[in-house]
């Protein structure tokens, strides 16, 4: 149960923490923007199955992947892209905190 709350909890509840402390003019759009982070899991349709709660999202799905982290952060460094850079990583994020509760059993 606490694996679910932190991991829904990081993907529908930070974006829009996120966009009132750093974004508050336009809180709103972007939050919507950071919530569409979440388009990334759109690679888990060529997995088969295409959902397995045990398996790590992180390494394995083509958006997932350690390359992809890497372009993801570079996004940061650029004004036009990086709240888009910011809303995957967020996304990465919540995948990798369920990660680790796989990998430890928690």
């Amino acid at each position: 149960m606490l694996r679910f709350l932190l991991h829904y909890g990081i993907h529908f509840l930070v974006p829009p923490l996120v966009a009132f402390l750093f974004f508050r003019p336009k809180w709103f759009k972007i939050t919507l923007i950071l919530w569409a982070g979440i388009l990334i899991d759109l690679d888990h349709l060529l997995a088969n199955p295409i959902f397995d709660p045990d398996r790590c999202s992180i390494g394995f799905h083509p958006l997932h992947s350690y390359v992809m982290v890497a372009v993801y952060l570079i996004l940061l460094g650029f004004r036009k892209t990086r709240i888009f850079g910011l809303a995957l990583l967020i996304h990465i994020l919540a995948d990798a905190c369920d990660c680790l509760f796989l990998r430890f059993q928690l």
